[in-house]
């Protein structure tokens, strides 16, 4: 028996603190990317998310080819459950990008913040309506909270956050795709996977823009080219840093960092001249309310499941 935990291996401090700034990078990076997507104006919402596909597509095709990892994704895609489920997680997060391109060039960042702050009090509830999950009461009260505020929007604007409940929804159900079909692909060949079912779609929709002279690639010179292509960087390296911090840290820290990027997108959205009405302030108010509440409750949980575990391995022969 011993009257302490034995201490963390040295390399496994090393690998978690690397796996907070991993997962601090991806999540910065998705909160300051409104800021790269007004850049690519006067490119339409349509535009940049057909090349957002093509390009990220490309970009993790590439990385597979080269790590030669090409032939086992093709492999790994092939049975026909695990397409048909890509397919239906490629159009939910087509769906989420598209929101939040039209967020990011209409002048609504701050409401593309309250999406994602909403996310995963949507994803709670999604696992309780759809898997059967059993919530524990600090999230029955978060979910409460910040359904309270989602509605006090609704009533008190005279309209649904729309931008914001798109978002939300899309990647909630986007992530329960993946949860109950059982896919566990890496971040490069999920999304290789989910932009290639996409490409045709984003190929009519550039020749859509092209017909209908909208399309901007090319026609304001070789610079404004560079960022619309550049979409597929600027997509896929922050899945890459989130991958990395995921085998590195627990799901309790991820979650924590997870908002990250609605705080950087909702103070660019200030930045950038969004008006917050005094209603706004007091819904935005009521669903940080909530996820105060998530976090509170998650860090109760966590150290709960870490003082149960000290006690069982303080069980253990020496």
């Amino acid at each position: 028996m011993t009257d302490r935990a034995p201490a963390r291996p040295r390399g496994t401090r090393s690998q978690g603190s690397a796996g907070v700034w991993y997962g601090v990078g991806a999540y910065g990076l998705w909160g300051v990317l409104p800021v790269y997507l007004a850049v690519l104006a006067p490119s339409g919402p349509w535009e940049i998310v057909a090349h957002r596909i093509l390009w990220s597509g490309l970009f993790c095709v590439a990385l597979l080819l080269l790590q030669r990892r090409f032939r086992a994704f093709l492999a790994a895609v092939r049975p026909p459950a695990t397409a048909a489920a890509l397919t239906l997680a490629g159009a939910l997060i087509a769906v989420n990008w598209t929101g939040y391109v039209v967020a990011a060039t209409s002048g609504r960042i701050t409401e593309a913040a309250l999406g994602y702050f909403l996310n995963p009090l949507v994803s709670i509830a999604l696992g309780l309506a759809v898997l059967g999950e059993r919530l524990r009461p600090g999230q029955w009260a978060a979910v409460a909270v910040g359904g309270a505020g989602a509605l006090y929007l609704v009533v008190a604007s005279g309209s649904p956050p729309w931008i914001a409940l798109l978002l939300a929804f899309s990647f909630g159900a986007y992530g329960l795709v993946k949860k109950k079909t059982g896919v566990s692909l890496g971040a490069v060949e999920s999304l290789s996977a989910e932009t290639l079912v996409l490409a045709p779609v984003a190929v009519g929709l550039l020749v859509w823009c092209q017909v209908t002279g909208r399309a901007t690639f090319g026609a304001l010179g070789p610079g404004h080219a560079a960022l619309l292509a550049g979409c597929g960087v600027v997509t896929a390296v922050p899945l890459l840093l989130f991958a990395s911090a995921a085998r590195r840290v627990t799901l309790v820290t991820i979650g924590l960092l997870q908002f990250i990027a609605p705080v950087l997108q909702f103070v660019m959205g200030l930045a950038m001249g969004e008006e917050m009405s005094p209603t706004r302030w007091i819904g935005f108010g009521i669903v940080w309310l909530a996820v105060c509440i998530l976090v509170a409750d998650t860090l109760v949980w966590a150290n709960r499941m870490r003082r149960t575990r000290l006690r069982e391995d303080d069980r253990l022969p020496a």
